[in-house]
């Protein structure tokens, strides 16, 4: 299972590298991230490989689900994560299991996909449940930077939007960049 999944990640890593434009734990406990609706790109680079693509995210209370698309909209691969752990399903639909979403993402591509925080960050907020160090807010009390369980992170803001548009996360071993196009809270 771990070869032919790495394998055909780094076929993807190759092809998107060629395609990119400039343009595992379960949750964590204390208070869940209101439900959102995320579209735009996502691209990461480690320290033998990038990638990057069309990143659609749907998080509810204590779900997730993620799709990754090449850039050419192709589908590459769907994240779920609920209370019973995550499936990663491929785009030939061949699924494997793993406690979180982190850990199918190290198994498969070499770097965690850091979702727990992430779902705060995306909101322009710390992750509540963990330390954070050398928080930096802009004049508008926006977050522009701060450091969270080994990731640095900075934030970049569209002008008047409370939301970032562009989220930079950094641990040493990737980095992973987050554009967003849409944001979106559904009705409670």
């Amino acid at each position: 299972m771990k070869s032919s999944l790495r394998a055909g990640a780094w076929l993807f890593l190759a092809l998107a590298a060629g395609c990119a434009s400039d343009n595992a734990r379960p949750p964590a406990a204390g208070a869940p991230a209101a439900a959102f609706d995320l579209g735009g790109r996502i691209a990461v680079r480690d320290h033998e490989h990038g990638f990057s693509g069309a990143l659609r995210w749907e998080h509810r209370e204590r779900n997730d689900q993620i799709w990754l698309s090449t850039p050419l909209g192709q589908s590459f691969a769907q994240l779920q994560s609920d209370a019973d752990g995550a499936t990663l399903t491929t785009a030939d639909h061949e699924q494997y299991r793993a406690a979180s979403i982190e850990t199918l993402t190290h198994n498969a591509f070499g770097w965690r996909f850091p979702v727990a925080p992430l779902r705060h960050w995306v909101r322009g907020l710390p992750a509540p449940d963990l330390a954070e160090e050398g928080a930096e807010r802009d004049g508008a009390g926006r977050l522009v930077r701060l450091v969270q369980d080994g990731w640095r992170v900075e934030f970049a803001y569209a002008q008047n939007a409370a939301v970032p548009a562009r989220i930079e996360a950094g641990n040493g071993d990737a980095v992973i960049r987050v554009i967003i196009d849409r944001f979106d809270q559904p009705p409670p």
